[in-house]
């Protein structure tokens, strides 16, 4: 077990404590874990990188943590009113859609190779910037305004645009 693959196991361990504050209304510990664990991805994989210790393991958890925190966030801002459920289903169906693709290519033996996309990327900076900003707003009790909707939009589309992509690649793949 490497420094890297705790330090994501810790970020895994921070979800249900996120959304359980979430659930509370304590915003600013929200926010603070958040960060913290925006803290923890950035220092896992420049630890790994840096002293050679990536491992199959962490290939597999590093994204899992980052889903599981983002879906999550998603999801419980959507149960507890301050996000439309519309932005929760189309984050948690892109993810739904991704790992359903891969685990079908795998059953009909072409597996498909698991490479980010430059959109994918955008997308992933996009939902953590924007959880941040509304964790940060209601944290201040800061009203939503339109910068929140804009960041929204922002999202949706970049979203939308990830899951076309990483479908266009796979309908391709399976074709091939």
């Amino acid at each position: 077990m490497t420094i890297p693959n705790l330090i994501t196991i810790a970020r895994l361990i921070m979800v249900p404590i996120v959304v359980v504050m979430i659930g509370q209304g304590l915003w600013m510990a929200a926010f603070l874990v958040f960060v913290v664990a925006g803290i923890s991805d950035a220092a896992d994989g420049i630890i790994a990188r840096r002293y050679h210790l990536r491992t199959e393991l962490g290939a597999y958890l590093d994204p899992l943590a980052d889903k599981a925190l983002l879906v999550s966030i998603y999801v419980t801002l959507s149960v507890v009113g301050v996000l439309p459920g519309w932005l929760a289903v189309i984050v948690v169906s892109r993810d739904a859609m991704i790992v359903s693709a891969i685990l079908v290519s795998r059953l009909m033996d072409r597996p498909v190779e698991i490479k980010p996309l430059f959109v994918s990327k955008l997308n992933t900076a996009a939902q953590i910037a924007y959880a941040a900003l509304v964790l940060g707003m209601m944290a201040m009790d800061d009203p939503p305004g339109r910068v929140l909707l804009a960041g929204m939009v922002v999202v949706a589309v970049l979203t939308v645009l990830s899951a076309a992509a990483y479908l266009a690649r796979w309908l391709r793949h399976m074709a091939g």
